[in-house]
């Protein structure tokens, strides 16, 4: 059935590809999926696949094969970021302010053609085939969780995902066994001063010159309170403070993110933060409003699984396409699953010929890797159900 399989993906490829390109001319952000939804949904109505909404635009697909059986569920994200793309691709987005610079296209592409694949054997099966398509990836608290309050995995004993990495050469695979990709917290900072005349600062309480000072500062939270052999990222993302060149504003309003593996680590960085915070602001004669968002938590492979899914990839694509990955600190809501049931979430790369990297206006990915992501997904399902 392998080589079979493997025939149909292939045969697939250009529709795959269209696909793909269809669904990056339409990006939408986060709870706002709903062309993709219905995109989605219509794919899975003509594979005559029962489906049904879940999580405001999220989507719960049911194949079954022949009765008895275990059930699997494949997961595919579906939100764009918001962002202008740039480039002159000919599939470029459509939808100003909104772009697919993280390859959720070519995760909803891939997980299409495994379905199409699927539905055509499912006499050929025992068990039943659940296919998640999951709103709001790229905006914390995500869509996951909402999936799972819904019944997204009710009767799954097993799930699989994967993602487009770009950091990777195209139609490689790997994971990690254990935690694998880190906790994702948000924090935001208001320091609150005196405004004033810039030509008479004496008069003023400068929150531009105490922002400045916590963004330095901050940075010794990793280098100085936190094991150097437990990994840790604190990062800004946003500083917005002042409109004139003259004025020393009122306040300035910071915003980044803290990364890690280990949750006592993370409640270290969170109380070393404020009392940071606290004390600069003191001694400066400001104030602050410090908010710490927790994320996702950090996403852990179940082994057993990992070893199922390398073992699966090596057989279809060759055990040449297998690497060794490190964790990574990226942030992913797949974790919300895997702390429900059992499952893997894997690498495949699609970085041959591109140049710009995730979350760039100007990415995109190499589409040969569409056709080895969808043969990976069905022949998971396949072998977990076999």
């Amino acid at each position: 059935m392998e080589e079979d399989l493997k025939t149909s993906i292939d045969a697939l490829g250009g529709r795959i590809v269209a696909w793909r390109r269809d669904l990056h001319r339409h990006p939408e952000v986060a709870h706002c999926e709903k062309w993709t939804s219905d995109f989605l949904r219509a794919h899975f109505r003509r594979l005559g696949i029962p489906v049904r909404k879940m999580a405001g635009t999220g989507l719960r697909a049911v194949l079954k094969g022949r009765p008895g059986g275990r059930m699997v569920a494949l997961r595919t994200d579906m939100d764009a970021l918001p962002l202008r793309e740039e480039g002159d691709k000919p599939y470029l987005s459509r939808n100003p302010g909104a772009a697919h610079a993280c390859a959720h296209d070519g995760h909803m592409a891939a997980l299409m053609a495994a379905a199409e694949c699927l539905a055509a054997r499912r006499k050929d099966f025992r068990g039943t085939v659940v296919f998640l398509c999951q709103p709001a990836e790229e905006l914390p608290p995500g869509g996951a969780k909402r999936m799972i309050e819904e019944g997204a995995l009710a009767g799954v004993d097993a799930i699989f995902g994967l993602h487009l990495w770009q950091g990777m050469p195209t139609g490689t695979v790997g994971a990690v066994s254990g935690p694998m990709m880190a906790q994702s917290d948000n924090f935001r900072i208001t320091v609150k001063g005196k405004g004033g005349h810039a030509s008479m600062p004496h008069t003023a309480v400068d929150p531009i010159l105490v922002a400045a000072e916590l963004v330095t500062v901050l940075q010794s939270v990793v280098s100085r309170s936190v094991d150097p052999l437990k990994p840790a990222v604190l990062s800004f993302g946003s500083v917005h403070g002042g409109a004139a060149y003259n004025i020393i504003p009122g306040e300035v309003k910071l915003a980044g993110t803290v990364r890690t593996f280990d949750l006592k680590v993370q409640a270290l960085i969170k109380a070393r933060m404020r009392e940071i915070i606290d004390g600069t602001c003191r001694a400066q004669g400001a104030e602050a409003d410090f908010e710490y968002e927790d994320g996702y938590p950090p996403l852990v492979n179940d082994p057993a699984s990992v070893d199922f899914a390398l073992r699966v990839a090596g057989e279809a694509l060759g055990e040449e396409s297998l690497l060794a990955l490190e964790p990574v600190m990226g942030g992913e809501d797949f974790a919300c699953y895997l702390q429900e049931v059992p499952g893997a979430f894997l690498f495949v790369g699609a970085g041959d010929g591109t140049k710009f990297p995730h979350h760039h206006p100007a990415f995109d990915f190499d589409e040969r890797a569409l056709a080895p992501a969808a043969y990976l997904l069905a022949s998971l399902a396949l072998k977990f159900l076999g």
